[in-house]
């Protein structure tokens, strides 16, 4: 889950929509992600450490403010509304923000590395791949040649048998995705899981929603499937678009909705091959699951039932030459990045430019640093963090996490709303987190996967192959807990309440987001309410559902999980009312974690704050700016961020997380501190009356 409100995907395609096989279940992983870190707590009783912190004087950007926006109107702007009128979003983005301006930093730090060559085993390989995607000209002089035994293969599907066979073969679109992750009744072993997916656009909104503007969407993206059969030299391509659409329209209308997906009560459901074979026989599980390497799994989690078996009727009722179609089209889409410069600029006319309002592709290179991200990860991250994570900052943060887990322990102790047998159990989960910060301690093996600097589109079939496999390697074996979700230069966190497990990779370990130069106060706000933001998942709506080992299991009273489900409601609620874009208010339900997770996150952050105040004492007024003042402004300035419309639009009927307006402006709100620190009064826009403030943690 991918907080970040610039962060790029690996490539500008569709990829993200898709579940590939060799993804984890993202419903069920749960692995949220927030951005924005917290400096460890020091020794020093200094405002300003020795050094000179990265933004300003001491840690916050006081030019970014705009003084004539009342905090207590619209406390995001307040902080950076001066930043958003001189960063406009630039050509090549969808969105722009601090973020944004880490990523590239990190770009350009791993280009350094990938074109700087060296003798380095791993150093080559990805300099090789690197090169594979640079070599314009070799790809233009391919052509199709690279994909054309995939659509031969397509193309040669006689009967459903065929078909299946070509589901259970890696490098193939599939209609509904299979992932393998650690079984929620046993986080000690694997199992896999099979869920909703077959859609081009970002989810069923898209397909179902009326009004004008899903009018163009729906046409341009007709106009984006015809465009593709003819660029392939395929056969009607106006006839074979409208077949493919009427296919992903019926898939839309089986599809749930993303705040059911998130329903751990409605996605948990372990079926043994029996019961498999019941909900959804058309897809041959006794052939298909030993074909993935899956057939000696007693049960698989199925995902959205319904969904799965509806799908499952539709190879019944829709004809194999409309399957065909769809899979030959998606299989060019999904790869269009990766074929003549005509192909990917389709694929970057529609999903990028139509969808999300870019103006323009960003530069090759740089989408070749995506590319590598997404296909050799690790052994990028091995080669970034040896020049760019110093050991201090591990330690630091090992620091502020246990003051995180400290503050947060003191507030389970002292919530009125939660009884003593909950508590207990509430502690118990909050001793066993496991903290992992900067990077592996052992990284992926990639020496296995053929790279050809020729072979662009063959190398990352081979990449997606081999990550499979490894995948279905680790069946029958204990859970590999040193594994990670996240590569070290990435600028995310994330929580995975199957392991219990905290992940803070190298990357976010910078400013603005984590300085070992800035104020005490800036980092607590800004990173410290990350850490706290992914503590709180172990105990949002979502992972409280998960007890200490990682098991699934509902270890709450009932009257403790009835009032935290008031206190949750209320929070929803206030999230529902916020309208980003005319007609379009966030969907409280489906952004429910987030949220807790936002608002606990800085709730922990600022008890720490003060924690550590209360140690050193009560810091000096700088720049006119109390501490507290100081606390909030870094929280707020880290989600600066512009989004384009389309993009917006996108997010809010996709995405898990709020916009980054309601990230701040919904969070400060319910905290009485923010309204001390600014004087917020009544008659203020955001003002609540202390009664309507949500506290859960």
């Amino acid at each position: 889950m991918n907080d970040a409100a610039g962060a790029p995907a690996v490539m500008e395609g569709n990829s993200h929509m898709k579940t590939s096989r060799h993804a984890l279940a993202a419903a069920l992983l749960l692995a949220g992600a927030a951005p924005i870190f917290a400096q460890a707590d020091t020794e020093a009783a200094t405002v300003q450490a020795a050094g000179k912190a990265h933004y300003g004087n001491w840690g916050v950007d006081l030019d970014g403010r705009d003084l004539a926006v009342k905090a207590g109107d619209d406390f995001y702007r307040h902080a950076s509304n001066s930043w958003f009128r001189n960063n406009p979003i630039p050509a090549d983005r969808n969105s722009y923000s601090l973020w944004t301006v880490l990523d590239q930093e990190i770009e350009r730090q791993v280009r350094a590395i990938v074109e700087g060559g060296g003798s380095d085993p791993v150093a080559r390989q990805v300099g090789d791949f690197y090169a594979s995607w640079m070599d314009e000209a070799a790809i233009e002089a391919r052509g199709l040649s690279a994909a054309q035994p995939h659509l031969d293969r397509i193309a040669a599907v006689t009967d459903r048998a065929g078909l299946l066979r070509l589901f259970a073969t890696p490098g193939f679109p599939v209609p509904i995705g299979v992932g393998i992750l650690p079984d929620p009744a046993d986080p000690t072993r694997y199992t896999a899981s099979v869920e909703q997916a077959g859609l081009g656009m970002p989810n069923r909104d898209y397909y179902l929603r009326e009004g004008e503007q899903y009018d163009r969407y729906r046409a341009a993206y007709r106009d984006y499937v015809v465009s593709l059969h003819r660029l392939a030299g395929l056969s009607e391509p106006e006839a074979r678009a409208d077949a493919i659409i009427a296919l992903e329209r019926r898939i839309a209308e089986a599809h749930w909705t993303p705040e059911r997906s998130r329903d751990i009560q409605q996605i948990y459901n372990p079926m043994n091959r029996a019961q498999l074979i019941a909900l959804a026989p058309q897809f041959g599980w006794n052939e298909t699951l030993p074909q993935l390497g899956l057939g000696e799994l007693p049960t698989i989690v199925a995902g959205e039932t319904t969904a799965i078996a509806a799908i499952g009727e539709m190879l019944d009722t829709v004809s194999l030459d409309t399957w065909k179609a769809w899979m030959t089209f998606h299989f060019l889409s999904d790869n269009a990045a990766f074929l003549p410069r005509a192909f990917d600029q389709a694929n970057f006319d529609f999903y990028q430019r139509t969808l999300r309002g870019v103006e323009r592709q960003r530069e090759r290179w740089q989408r070749g640093i995506g590319l590598l991200n997404g296909m050799m990860g690790e052994a990028v991250g091995r080669l970034y963090v040896e020049r760019h994570f110093p050991a201090e900052s591990r330690r630091q943060m090992n620091e502020l996490i246990a003051n995180l887990r400290g503050a947060f322990a003191d507030r389970l102790e002292r919530l009125d709303w939660m009884d003593a047998e909950t508590r207990a159990q509430a502690l118990a989960k909050l001793e066993t987190f496991e903290p992992r910060i900067g990077h592996p301690e052992r990284f992926i093996d990639y020496s296995p996967v053929q790279v050809a600097r020729g072979d662009l589109l063959g190398n990352v079939l081979r990449a997606r192959d081999f990550q499979w496999n490894l995948q279905v390697s680790r069946l029958g074996g204990p859970v590999d807990r040193g594994l990670w979700n996240m590569n070290p230069q990435t600028i995310n966190a994330s929580y995975n309440p199957l392991l219990n497990q905290i992940t803070f990779p190298a990357g976010i370990l910078q400013p603005p987001f984590f300085d070992p130069n800035a104020d005490p106060a800036v980092n607590y706000g800004a990173i410290g309410a990350v850490i706290g933001h992914e503590i709180g998942h172990g105990f949002d709506d979502q992972g409280r559902q998960f007890d200490a080992t990682g098991r699934i299991r509902d270890w709450w009273t009932a009257t403790a999980a009835e009032r935290f489900r008031e206190r949750a409601s209320r929070l929803g609620g206030q999230y529902s009312g916020y309208e980003p874009l005319p007609g379009l208010t966030v969907n409280g339900d489906l952004t429910m974690g987030e949220n807790i997770g936002d608002l606990g996150g800085l709730e922990m952050a600022y008890a720490a704050y003060r924690r550590h105040v209360a140690q050193h004492g009560e810091p000096p007024v700088v720049d006119g700016l109390t501490g507290d003042q100081r606390f909030f402004l870094a929280f707020a300035q880290v989600w600066r961020s512009h989004l384009r419309d389309g993009t917006l639009r996108e997010r809010v009927l996709t995405d898990p997380h709020s916009p980054p307006e309601y990230r701040v402006n919904g969070v400060v709100r319910n905290m009485d501190a923010w309204y001390r620190a600014f004087n917020v009064q009544p008659g203020d826009r955001l003002y609540l009356p202390p009664e309507q403030r949500v506290k859960i943690w």
